[in-house]
């Protein structure tokens, strides 16, 4: 993973043709790239307030932390839109006694809430934007096509539960029938419960929502500001869906993927290419490196712990005698 960024940067650095993305990048404003790292880390913050009452409002803060935090340290290095770290939180929640069942469900809940806040901001934007309320005044195909794409996603997402979750297995049915078949009660009675978690109202939740997606379009804002550029918001916001798209491929590090969506969304919407490139970089290396130098000291003491408390319950037991 660190070795695939580096590739990029020395590629940005000594390629040739590349000279005037190096020289956004030599200029970058320190402040700018300040902003853009106080801001990846209220993102952060964002997430940890959303992990709690997602997956148990009774696990104290200082747990939530550890785990959202270690997720995001996992995600940095293989995001696949944060599926990763996701199953990471998994592994240690089920280590705590947490029920599987309720590990699965509240899993898909937390992922489709995390992503749901992009679909409507696509389709609230792609509609204003189509019909000339905010520029840039670009085609149909760039404003109303994702806003109606996003609107049949939310509705399909809304619409899922009422599909059921299936026959149960019968007995002495195979293991792929039955992971089958869990994976469906966990899809439908997850995206149940994530609407019902929206509705609750909590404000932890929401807020949290809505923060992680909110501050992590305004990094890719400030290093464009670093670099000497200012696209419009509506810009930034639309092309951060295409990116968060490819980051669902399992890249190390997102790289290529999210990389790839964001230069391409960004420049067939009117920014620069030097400009884009460089401010595309500098994102990515601060959504790289912030969540794995905060988040992978806490995974490794989590770790710590928890073979720590695995051995003492072991010790715990007596030995049966020969």
């Amino acid at each position: 993973m660190v070795t695939a960024l580096a590739a990029i940067v020395l590629v940005v650095m000594f390629a040739p043709g590349l000279g005037e993305v190096r020289e956004k990048l030599d200029g970058a404003a320190p402040g700018w790239l300040v902003v853009a790292v106080l801001l990846e880390g209220a993102s952060m913050a964002s997430y940890v307030l959303m992990f709690k009452p997602v997956f148990c409002r009774r696990m104290g803060w200082h747990m939530a932390t550890r785990i959202s935090l270690s997720e995001l340290a996992i995600g940095s290095v293989v995001p696949a839109s944060g599926i990763a770290g996701l199953a990471l939180g998994a592994w240690v929640l089920r280590r705590q006694g947490m029920p599987g069942d309720h590990i699965a469900r509240r899993s898909v809940a937390f992922f489709i809430i995390k992503s749901s806040v992009n679909f409507v901001a696509v389709a609230i934007i792609g509609a204003v934007m189509a019909v000339g309320l905010l520029g840039p005044h670009v085609s149909l195909a760039l404003t109303a096509l994702p806003a109606a794409l996003a609107v049949l996603v939310i509705a399909a997402v809304l619409l899922l539960p009422r599909a059921g979750p299936g026959p149960d297995p019968p007995p002495g049915a195979g293991r792929m029938r039955r992971g089958v078949s869990a994976a469906r009660r966990s899809l439908i009675k997850g995206t149940a419960e994530a609407v019902e978690l929206v509705r609750s109202g909590n404000v932890y939740l929401v807020s949290g929502a809505i923060g992680y997606w909110a501050f992590d379009n305004a990094v890719l804002w400030a290093t464009f500001h670093a670099v000497g550029q200012s696209p419009p918001i509506t810009v930034i916001l639309m092309g951060y869906l295409i990116g968060q798209l490819g980051g669902l491929l399992p890249l190390p590090g997102g790289v290529g993927g999210i990389d790839g969506g964001l230069f391409g969304t960004l420049v067939v919407y009117g920014a620069a290419v030097a400009a884009t490139a460089a401010a595309v970089l500098a994102y990515r290396l601060i959504l790289f490196w912030l969540p794995l130098l905060v988040g992978g000291p806490v995974f490794l003491a989590l770790w710590r712990d928890l073979h720590r408390n695995e051995n003492a319950d072991q010790a715990a037991v007596p030995q049966r005698s020969r």
